[in-house]
């Protein structure tokens, strides 16, 4: 069980993506987020998440990043239901409620649906790039470097992140318990409610036991560490790799975004053009991404 609660975070695989240092890949994450914030066109969007998902597989994370998609449909559906009951931009009318009484008159538009849709691709794409890099960078060497920076802000991301996973096994158990009941597992909101009351309840008690813990050890005594002026580990053909990639989708964003090959409108009308700048942009992107996950030759786990 606990093992399963652990899939979702950090464990060393033999993969280019692991192979490389963790600022390179953090910043690699950055330049996805960035390009998903920035383009609007679906076809391009549809194009990185495919390119995502496929840089899971080359990472050996693919069945994880499969099955956060549920986790995105799961956001995506309200998104898409809310913006057509409530965006009135669009002029295509597909269905008409009448009176809402403060929202309105209930006048579905095509564009607000297809905004929707874009915007949940958006959503589905943050899901799946945070969740490779939480799969695939290792947070302790990044929390290592940021300790540089600020001691006890590194100090308190590093207990939060060793602290999740123990939030998902006291979840699992919990509901463990709640199933071995003679009556057995209570259904609806409300179990689910007090389900969460009970992890969020434990989780605050060992925050305090880990608080108590550090004072004891002198933690708020400690001071930046000083720099080290010794052998500093060198690049690796991966760490290049990775960060030629994050320049290439950088600019390719920018250049979706300043040109005509990933232009997007939703209102008032639709405007979505697919040209051949279009479908270079596509093809692009997608090797950008993917073309660092090609040299898998000498990794070690």
């Amino acid at each position: 069980m606990f093992a399963r609660s652990r899939s979702f975070f950090y464990r060393r695989l033999s993969s280019p993506l692991h192979a490389a240092r963790a600022g390179v890949g953090a910043m690699w994450a950055l330049t996805l987020i960035t390009a998903t914030l920035t383009l609007f066109h679906p076809l391009v969007l549809l194009a990185l998440a495919l390119a995502v998902l496929a840089a899971g597989y080359g990472a050996g994370v693919g069945r994880q990043l499969v099955r956060t998609l549920r986790i995105a449909a799961i956001v995506v559906v309200p998104i898409v239901a809310i913006n057509v009951l409530v965006s009135r931009d669009g002029l295509t009318v597909f269905a008409r409620l009448g009176d809402l009484g403060p929202f309105g008159q209930g006048h579905l538009t095509m564009e607000a649906a297809v905004y929707g849709v874009v915007i949940g691709l958006k959503a589905t794409l943050l899901i799946l790039v945070t969740t490779l890099a939480s799969l695939a960078v290792d947070p302790d060497e990044l929390l290592r470097a940021l300790r540089r920076v600020s001691f006890r802000s590194a100090l308190t991301a590093s207990l939060a992140t060793r602290m999740i996973p123990l939030l998902a096994a006291d979840s699992e158990r919990l509901a463990e318990a709640q199933r071995t009941r003679p009556a057995g597992a209570p259904t609806g909101p409300r179990a689910r409610v007090a389900l969460l009351g009970a992890v969020v309840g434990g989780s605050l008690d060992r925050a305090m036991d880990v608080a108590a813990t550090l004072e004891l050890r002198g933690f708020a005594a400690a001071r930046r560490p000083q720099r080290r002026s010794l052998m500093r580990r060198p690049w690796s053909r991966h760490d290049v790799a990775f960060a030629c990639s994050s320049a290439a989708i950088l600019a390719l964003a920018l250049m979706g975004e300043l040109g005509e090959g990933a232009s997007f409108q939703a209102y008032p009308l639709i405007h979505m053009p697919v040209t051949a700048a279009t479908g270079a942009l596509c093809a692009a992107l997608i090797a950008a991404i993917l073309l660092p996950f090609a040299d898998r030759q000498g990794i070690d786990p």
